[in-house]
């Protein structure tokens, strides 16, 4: 038994399913026995806030929302909290505006004949999302014009491991069900553990995770002015002593399988950050005086910042150029205070004047540079392109890649649109870094401090990856990052083969090279994480683009991106039929040949948008791509369409909300889901292709029934 979790609490917990329960309640409002055709008329939902607690494995979710009823009539509704199948939940309670009201469980059967009824009074094919196997109702008193009524409910569940992984979902998609924008919905997680809390993470929605102490965290998702689409998942595993791994693998029948791996540093700190060495190379040309001087403002303070935050054992160097470059510390100098106070000095005196020599600065940087037992980084910021110098883009990147001798990673930032992008991604790609793109109207300071902030406490460095037992393939990223503390790393991949797997990671602590062993299990089929094939898919295409970017287009790559982008709905330059009219004269999307512009407002959206692929950890969101029953469906010519259809395939028909409709739902009720997207529908049942329609039949036999499983 667990420490610190009651003997009763275990006790009840036992009794719970082990799938998380489904709790976004919503208000069905009744029609109106004086106007019964009238169309359904949603409630706002004004906020939606979700508060969990995880402790040893027993969540407890706690659920505050608000409805507004905005029309000119009273309206009397039901309440209705849906229960994933098996579910049993313990001590719930519901309260409408601080008084705590009656309602009844319902058993599946029950249940989903009334959302069926619902569905049928109501035309909103949404309800659908809904059928499950139990559900809480409880009657709300008439909601007068301009009033709000806010309803409180709380339950408890047992999460258990797979794989040595926790998941929690709470299905978060209120969209179709609130006639406005939420003004602001919340989900905050704390998970508190007896053992330390490892990897924390959300392949559905971004989050913010901070840590008080080893054995907690804290993930808070929040945004305002949204209508949520999609079920809010977060993932957690705990950790021992060292790096820690965790796997989540999807595998349907007969394909080889996808998997995700995490990596993070060890949640303990038994040993102190590995002492690094730091080159900041700064542009002052001309152009960063520009609208009074903003930039080199900002640039002066992100590198104070910086060299202020630098470790006790940590050595530094700076360097600002523009048609010529200055040393601001004679070379590597440690971290000591005056060495620290002398360089604050320097970069206060920045004054922005001249050409951009990117060659000659970063070729200093690198010579300062030596190999060493310590990680080794160059940070380098421009905001326009070589002027001086050496300017040929090839030769730049060639000549500075190979004066690295210490395989330091290169980041570099580009401020404004006035950059290189294509010199910048090719030096950090060279040189096992990253860019990060300034706009603007963006903070540069922000920016450059946020970085550094991720990078100041390394953990194992020259990191390499082997799996014995399956075969695994196409892993992104192709090579594996630095190890933070504070951070983790996320690995995309597929595999063949199945059963017991021992991943090995190998990486260097300053002058001793560790080994850590993890024994994992890859399952012959597996349904859950869903989400993996879309993830991998963006991450490789965001690869492919990259190569058409640095080494030119093919037909072979070109093909490649476009089937995957097509197959999961991810919009590319090369796809750009799935994106709405509006965002078609946006750059990016305008035509393939931007790929290869090198500066400007569209060479940074595209390698912006390139970046965000290559680096995707959320589901991309798109109003014209959805994702149901763990399919990728395209909204194409006003049909959702499975993206795997062919178009002219020949499909079953079937009238929409026809007898046939019903007996369908009932016959096969996991397709709720795919019909909860909307009137017009394609998709895939067993060896059939079926259209939900204006056209087709109006009823099935059980004998026509029975042919889609065949």
């Amino acid at each position: 038994m667990r420490k610190g979790v009651p003997l009763c609490v275990l006790f009840l917990s036992l009794v719970l399913l082990v799938l998380p329960g489904l709790a976004d309640g919503i208000i069905i409002p009744i029609p109106r026995p004086e106007t019964p055709s009238a169309p359904l008329r949603w409630l706002t939902i004004v906020y939606h806030h979700v508060t969990v607690t995880i402790r040893d494995g027993v969540a407890t979710t706690k659920v505050d929302q608000a409805f507004r009823n905005e029309t000119r009539f009273p309206i009397e509704g039901t309440y209705v909290f849906p229960l994933p199948p098996g579910a049993v939940i313990h001590g719930f309670a519901l309260w409408v505006d601080g008084e705590p009201v009656t309602g009844e469980l319902l058993p599946a059967d029950e249940a989903r004949d009334i959302y069926l009824s619902y569905l049928r009074q109501n035309r909103d094919p949404a309800l659908l999302e809904y059928i499950g196997e139990g559900a809480f109702r409880a009657r709300v008193s008439p909601i007068d014009p301009g009033e709000t009524r806010r309803i409180a409910l709380e339950y408890v569940e047992l999460l258990s491991p797979e794989g040595g992984v926790f998941g929690y979902r709470y299905p978060l998609a209120p969209e179709r069900f609130s006639a406005r924008p939420l003004e602001e919905v919340s989900v905050t997680v704390v998970v508190e553990d007896s053992r330390p809390v490892g990897s924390v993470y959300s392949p559905t929605h971004t989050v913010t995770v901070t840590r008080e102490a080893p054995t907690t965290a804290q993930a808070l998702y929040a945004e305002k002015n949204v209508l949520p689409d999609r079920d809010f998942l977060l993932y957690y595993a705990l950790t021992g002593e060292g790096v820690g791994a965790s796997l989540l693998t999807h595998r349907p029948p007969g394909e080889d399988g996808w998997f995700l791996l995490l990596l993070s540093p060890p949640a303990v700190r038994d040993e102190a950050p590995l002492p690094k060495d730091l080159v900041l190379v700064i542009d002052r040309s001309g152009s960063m005086g520009w609208d009074g001087g903003e930039k080199m403002v900002q640039a002066r303070e992100a590198a104070a910042f910086i060299v202020r935050h630098l470790g006790p054992e940590d050595r530094f160097g700076v360097i600002a150029f523009d048609s010529s470059v200055s040393d601001l510390t004679p070379g590597l100098v440690p971290a000591t205070g005056e060495n620290v106070a002398n360089a604050l000095r320097e970069i206060a005196a920045l004054v922005a004047s001249g050409g951009t020599n990117i060659h000659e600065s970063l070729l200093r940087a690198m010579g300062w540079l030596t190999p060493a037992d310590r990680p080794q980084y160059v940070l380098f910021l421009t905001d326009g392109e070589a002027t001086s110098g050496v300017t040929d883009t090839d030769r730049i990147v060639r000549e500075v890649t190979a004066a690295n001798k210490a395989q330091a990673r290169l980041f570099t930032f580009g401020v404004g649109y006035d950059v290189n992008a294509h010199l910048l991604d090719l030096l950090a790609e060279n040189n096992q870094g990253a860019t990060t793109y300034v706009k603007p109207d963006e903070n540069l300071e922000a920016a450059l401090s946020s970085l550094y902030t991720k990078i100041a406490e390394p953990a194992l460095s020259h990191m390499s990856l082997a799996v014995s037992g399956v075969t695994v393939s196409e892993t992104f990223p192709v090579r594996l990052p630095d190890l933070f503390y504070g951070s983790q790393i996320v690995l995309f991949g597929r595999y063949a083969g199945s059963g017991p797997a021992v991943v090995t990671l190998t990486g260097r602590r300053g002058a001793d090279e560790v080994e850590f062993a993890f024994e994992v299990e890859f399952p012959a089929e597996e349904s859950g994480a869903e989400f993996l094939p879309r993830l991998w898919a963006a991450r490789k295409i965001g690869h492919l683009l990259n190569v058409i970017r640095f080494e030119g287009e093919t037909e072979e790559v070109k093909n490649e991106i476009i089937a995957l982008a097509t197959k999961y709905g991810i919009a590319t330059p090369y796809t750009s039929f799935l994106v709405r009219e509006e965002e078609r004269a946006a750059a990016y999307y305008a035509n393939p040949s931007a790929m290869m512009i090198p500066t400007g407002p569209t060479a940074v959206g595209t390698a912006q948008a390139t970046q965000a692929l290559t680096e995707a950890e959320t589901v991309q969101q798109a109003d014209y791509v959805r994702e149901a029953a763990g399919r990728v469906f395209l909204f194409v010519e006003g049909v959702w369409r499975e993206s795997t259809y062919a178009t002219d395939t020949p499909t079953v028909d079937i009238v929409y909300l026809s007898d046939a409709y019903f007996a369908l739902i009932s016959e096969f009720p996991e397709i709720g889901p795919i019909l909860a997207l909307g009137e017009r529908v394609i998709f895939k049942l067993g060896l059939a292709w079926v259209r939900i329609g204006d056209e087709g039949a109006t009823e099935l036999t059980p004998d026509e029934l029975a042919r889609f499983t065949r």
